[in-house]
C-alpha cells in the first residue's frame, strides 16, 4: 500500500493542516514582531498576561499559567528567564508559604507595553485579510474550539 489513508480527498481540506499553516505563519509574524524587544512568545504572553492581570490579589504562578494557557512547570522555566532579565519578581506568597506572589517590574511593564504595541500591529497586519464579521466569525470559532479545553482548568 502506498500514500496516506485520509477522509480527505485533497490535503487543502484538513481543517487540522489549515490550523497548522496559519498557526505556523502567524507565529513567524510574532517572532518577527518580538525580535526588537528580545522576547520569545512564550516570555511575550507570560509577561503581557502578567502585566495584564488584576493584582488586588496576589497572583501565582498557577494562576498565570492558567490565564495564559501553559503548563505551570514551562512557565516556572520561563519566569526565572523573565526574572533575570529584570522584567519580573517574585516574593513569597503573604499566605501561601509554598508559594510566591509574582509581579511585573517597572522595566517589564515598558517592555510589555512596547512589545504589545508591536504584537498588535503584527496582528491588525495578519488578520487584515480578514473584513469585521469575518474577523468577530473566526474569533468565535476560536474560543468555541477552545471552551472544552478551558473548562477542564486551562487550555491543553
Amino acid at each position: 500500500m502506498t500514500g496516506l489513508e485520509t477522509a480527505y480527498p485533497d490535503a487543502s481540506l484538513s481543517p487540522g493542516l489549515a490550523l497548522w499553516r496559519v498557526t505556523n505563519a502567524w507565529q513567524r509574524a510574532i517572532r518577527a514582531a518580538l525580535a526588537p524587544h528580545d522576547l520569545t512568545h512564550v516570555q511575550f504572553v507570560l509577561l503581557a498576561s502578567l502585566t495584564w492581570m488584576d493584582r488586588s490579589e496576589p497572583v501565582t504562578q498557577q494562576d498565570l499559567a492558567a490565564h495564559a494557557g501553559t503548563d505551570v512547570m514551562m512557565t516556572s522555566q520561563v519566569l526565572r528567564t523573565l526574572e533575570t532579565k529584570g522584567c519580573v519578581s517574585r516574593s513569597r506568597h503573604p499566605t501561601d508559604r509554598r508559594a510566591y506572589a509574582l509581579a511585573p517590574t517597572p522595566a517589564g511593564v515598558r517592555l510589555a507595553n512596547a512589545a504589545n504595541a508591536d504584537v498588535e500591529a503584527a496582528d491588525r497586519e495578519y488578520f487584515g485579510a480578514l473584513d469585521d464579521d469575518a474577523r468577530a466569525v473566526f474569533l468565535r470559532c476560536l474560543q468555541t474550539l477552545e471552551e472544552p479545553y478551558r473548562s477542564r482548568g486551562r487550555a491543553r
